[in-house]
């Protein structure tokens, strides 16, 4: 973790919340069943991922898998106690080291949403930008980029992709094959190209995500029913289509509880997001659900 101004504010943020009890009222209402603590991780540390279960162990917590928030959905299995749900976004090429080896070590259920291009590829297109941009080669940030057309940003993107030589940032194909042997390891779909759906055309939107699903399954030789909204942007739309292709969850970054309530809107699902360049404290705030609710 880096010491800047900006996690240096957060860490004493963080402890303010904590020493005022935030925290341990969160922790108490999730024990109690209120709610179900959802979070996502993109490309975490092994210290940061271990240290996070460490937490939630040590603080009488359990983990779910996504079969689990179906089987409660479906009233096949009680709204539990003290339970955390974990999701991977993007697959990353760190998360077999740092994500599948030590949820294999935990014994703890974890699903990582892959796109799929950048398996194949190598990298994510927001890399190329980021460093083409570094190399004066652009003037585009990538949240620029999020806000044009689907068909804009890919053209742009196929340009930069051209100029720009990127190390693998992204699982392999065997990585992927080789992690989803683990009965602790659900594979979602993420897109192909991770786009902004609600940017694309209908075509565009649909054949991403059902393109997505199919190699998914075709590597893996299983069915692939979850899924992950990338950057989380999603219209009744992109609903129709999971559900037009059996997707069975969907998952969004909306920043809230998982309660009985919300647990019925199966492509609505919500999720913590958990910072990789903060400190624990911080994400021990963002992780309960206190983080920038408190009232002074």
């Amino acid at each position: 973790m880096k010491l800047t101004l900006r996690n240096l504010l957060a860490f004493i943020y963080a402890i303010i919340l904590i020493a005022l009890g935030f925290v341990t009222r969160a922790k108490r209402k999730a024990l109690e069943g209120e709610y179900i603590l959802s979070l996502y991780f993109h490309s975490p540390s092994k210290k940061l991922f271990e240290g996070i279960i460490k937490w939630f162990l040590k603080n009488g917590f359990h983990f779910i898998s996504v079969k689990d928030i179906e089987l409660i959905m479906k009233g096949n299995k009680p709204f539990p106690r003290g339970a955390v749900i974990l999701t991977i976004d993007d697959g990353w090429l760190s998360n077999e080291e740092n994500v599948v080896a030590i949820a294999n070590k935990y014994e703890i259920p974890v699903t990582i949403f892959v796109s799929t291009e950048p398996v194949e590829n190598g990298s994510f297109w927001w890399s190329y930008v980021d460093i083409a941009r570094r190399q004066k080669l652009t003037v585009y940030k990538p949240e620029h980029l999020k806000k044009l057309s689907n068909d804009e940003r890919l053209k742009i993107v196929k340009v930069l992709m051209g100029n720009v030589h990127l190390r693998r940032q992204a699982m392999t194909v065997e990585q992927i094959k080789r992690i989803a042997v683990s009965k602790y390891v659900t594979i979602g779909g993420h897109t192909v190209t991770h786009p902004i759906l609600i940017n694309c055309e209908d075509d565009e939107s649909f054949n991403e995500i059902k393109d997505s699903k199919r190699e998914l399954e075709d590597w893996l030789q299983t069915e692939v029913n979850v899924f992950a909204y990338p950057n989380g942007d999603f219209s009744l739309r992109e609903v129709n289509y999971l559900h037009q292709l059996n997707f069975k969850l969907g998952f969004t970054t909306e920043e809230t509880y998982l309660t009985k309530e919300k647990i019925g809107f199966n492509y609505h699902l919500p999720r913590f997001y958990i910072y990789e360049d903060a400190t624990l404290a911080e994400n021990i705030c963002r992780m309960t659900g206190v983080w920038g609710k408190a009232k002074f």
